[in-house]
Protein backbone atom coordinates (compact mmCIF):
# COMPACT_ATOMS: atom_id res chain seq x y z
CA UNK A 1 0.00 0.00 0.00
CA UNK A 2 1.35 3.48 -0.60
CA UNK A 3 1.31 5.62 1.98
CA UNK A 4 1.82 9.36 2.01
CA UNK A 5 1.69 11.89 4.42
CA UNK A 6 -0.61 15.18 3.52
CA UNK A 7 -1.69 18.38 5.84
CA UNK A 8 -4.44 19.18 7.47
CA UNK A 9 -6.65 22.44 6.86
CA UNK A 10 -8.56 23.30 9.83
CA UNK A 11 -11.79 25.53 9.45
CA UNK A 12 -13.98 26.19 12.31
CA UNK A 13 -15.14 22.77 13.24
CA UNK A 14 -14.54 21.23 10.18
CA UNK A 15 -10.92 19.30 8.86
CA UNK A 16 -10.00 19.56 5.17
CA UNK A 17 -7.37 17.01 3.81
CA UNK A 18 -6.10 17.55 0.25
CA UNK A 19 -5.84 13.99 -1.06
CA UNK A 20 -2.85 13.24 -3.90
CA UNK A 21 -4.02 12.69 -7.52
CA UNK A 22 -3.43 8.68 -6.92
CA UNK A 23 -5.77 8.82 -4.19
CA UNK A 24 -8.34 10.62 -5.27
CA UNK A 25 -12.30 8.78 -5.41
CA UNK A 26 -14.50 9.14 -8.89
CA UNK A 27 -17.32 9.66 -7.06
CA UNK A 28 -18.91 12.78 -5.26
CA UNK A 29 -19.81 10.87 -2.29
CA UNK A 30 -18.08 8.88 0.58
CA UNK A 31 -18.49 6.66 3.15
CA UNK A 32 -16.29 7.89 6.11
CA UNK A 33 -15.50 5.09 9.29
CA UNK A 34 -13.01 4.93 12.07
CA UNK A 35 -11.20 2.21 13.14
CA UNK A 36 -8.87 2.29 15.79
CA UNK A 37 -6.85 5.39 15.00
CA UNK A 38 -7.26 5.10 11.47
CA UNK A 39 -10.41 6.96 9.05
CA UNK A 40 -11.26 4.83 6.08
CA UNK A 41 -13.00 6.36 2.93
CA UNK A 42 -14.81 4.57 0.89
CA UNK A 43 -17.20 5.18 -2.18
CA UNK A 44 -20.32 5.31 -1.81
CA UNK A 45 -22.11 2.82 -4.09
CA UNK A 46 -24.24 4.91 -7.03
CA UNK A 47 -26.59 1.68 -7.08
CA UNK A 48 -27.78 -1.80 -5.95
CA UNK A 49 -26.03 -3.40 -8.37
CA UNK A 50 -23.01 -1.17 -7.62
CA UNK A 51 -22.88 -2.41 -4.25
CA UNK A 52 -23.71 -5.54 -4.55
CA UNK A 53 -20.81 -5.49 -7.36
CA UNK A 54 -18.16 -4.10 -4.54
CA UNK A 55 -19.67 -5.79 -1.56
CA UNK A 56 -17.36 -8.85 -0.71
CA UNK A 57 -19.41 -11.79 -0.16
CA UNK A 58 -19.10 -13.25 3.97
CA UNK A 59 -16.81 -15.73 4.58
CA UNK A 60 -17.60 -19.69 4.61
CA UNK A 61 -18.09 -19.73 8.57
CA UNK A 62 -20.50 -16.91 8.67
CA UNK A 63 -22.98 -17.56 10.92
CA UNK A 64 -21.58 -20.85 11.58
CA UNK A 65 -22.20 -20.63 15.15
CA UNK A 66 -25.47 -19.12 15.41
CA UNK A 67 -27.94 -20.61 17.49
CA UNK A 68 -31.18 -21.80 15.87
CA UNK A 69 -34.50 -21.61 18.05
CA UNK A 70 -37.32 -22.82 17.47
CA UNK A 71 -40.01 -20.30 15.75
CA UNK A 72 -42.18 -18.74 18.16
CA UNK A 73 -45.38 -18.73 18.56
CA UNK A 74 -47.57 -15.34 18.67
CA UNK A 75 -51.24 -14.81 19.10
CA UNK A 76 -53.34 -14.04 15.69
CA UNK A 77 -53.94 -10.08 15.46
CA UNK A 78 -56.69 -10.68 13.39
Amino acid sequence: MNRQCIKIVTDRRSQIIHLPKEFQFDTDELYIKKEGNNIILSPKPKSWKDFFEKTPLPSEDFMSERIDLNPQRRDDIF
